[in-house]
């Protein structure tokens, strides 16, 4: 006995962690920006050891559209932010992970976006992760291909998410009144039943005192 609980503790505990674990999701960044706009160039990058302690850099690179080659454009570690382009010079602030060395999330907002932002961005998660006797290095890369507009448009998947949020909102209600009818017509047919139980019940004790009627009658004559 003793044992089976110490499985299904083990069992328990085991999925706690799993989901705090899972609490890191790599989501991909929209990819357009409207002009004269803030916006944010997300890049997620989750560590898959959450036990083991580590640290890491982000850089971020950026490709105008048509160039051919990549320039360095911000850089976050343990000292903090630093920006490498005077073209996103005090338009750059760091959106990502806080207070924390262990960077999961290494998003950047970009301030009074403009039509020269628009162009290929990449990240780069530079992580060492802390084992007992050695250091494990890694690096991740990210891509996002922005494009920036004048005026803000609705893209497919907005139209589709709001379509699909109508549709189910029609079908619920339908739902909602199909189990409406069927909750009525089971109460009423219940209504019935007991009406019919009752009558059948008067009737009985009509018929048997007529019936001990009758036999006293007949046993006075």
């Amino acid at each position: 006995m003793a044992e089976s609980h110490l499985l299904l503790l083990s069992l328990l505990c085991s999925l706690f962690v799993s989901q705090c674990h899972g609490a890191c999701a790599e989501v991909d960044s929209d990819t357009e920006a409207v002009a004269g706009k803030g916006f944010k160039l997300g890049c997620i990058s989750c560590k898959r050891r959450s036990e083991v302690d580590g640290s890491a850099t982000v850089e971020w690179y950026f490709r105008p559209k048509g160039d051919a080659d990549f320039v360095h454009i911000y850089t976050y570690n343990e000292d903090g932010p630093s920006i490498q382009n005077e073209h996103f010079m005090d338009r750059v602030d760091w959106n990502g992970s806080k207070r924390s060395n262990d960077i999961q999330d290494g998003s950047i907002y970009v301030l009074n976006v403009t039509l020269n932002d628009t162009g290929t961005y990449r990240c780069y998660f530079h992580r060492i992760l802390f084992y007992a006797n050695y250091e494990y290095n890694t690096i991740v890369s990210k891509v996002v291909h922005l494009n920036v507009v004048r005026k803000a448009t609705r893209g497919t998947a907005s139209i589709v998410s709001e379509v699909m949020m109508y549709v189910s909102i029609i079908g619920l209600q339908v739902w909602l009144l199909i189990e409406m009818i069927y909750c009525y017509r089971k109460i009423s047919a219940a209504g019935e039943e007991a009406l019919r139980e009752a009558a059948n019940a008067e009737y009985l004790a009509i018929a048997s005192e007529s019936k001990d009627n009758c036999a006293g009658v007949q046993v006075g004559e």
